[in-house]
């Protein structure tokens, strides 16, 4: 796998922290788990603008935002025992065969 994709991965991380920061932040109120949203955030725009320097936008997008979404929602069951139904989980399904689709459509996994 070539570096690029390591910094989406650590971008979709990045993003992911930055949702689960803005969770506890408790609407901007709390200092700390707000920094710590808005650092993330920044991080993850940071990481995923490295990785477009060589990567087509059209894969890099999808893979960042689609892997942040699924990987919240994930988080939010398992983690925060959040409420799942066959809807959600149907949803996840989609979003991450999504982002396979049109990566392997694509061909940005290839070498």
């Amino acid at each position: 796998m070539p570096s690029e994709w390591l910094l989406v991965g650590l971008a979709v991380i990045a993003e992911i922290a930055a949702a689960l920061g803005l969770r506890f932040s408790n609407g901007f109120t709390k200092p700390l788990p707000t920094l710590f949203a808005l650092a993330a955030f920044g991080s993850a725009f940071y990481v995923v603008s490295l990785s477009l320097v060589h990567l087509p936008v059209s894969s890099v997008y999808p893979v960042w935002a689609g892997g942040g979404t699924a990987g919240v929602a994930l988080i939010g069951i398992l983690v925060l025992k959040e409420r799942i139904d066959i809807w959600k989980g149907i949803g996840i399904a989609l979003v991450v065969a999504g982002i396979v689709t049109l990566n392997a459509a694509s061909g940005s996994y290839a070498s």
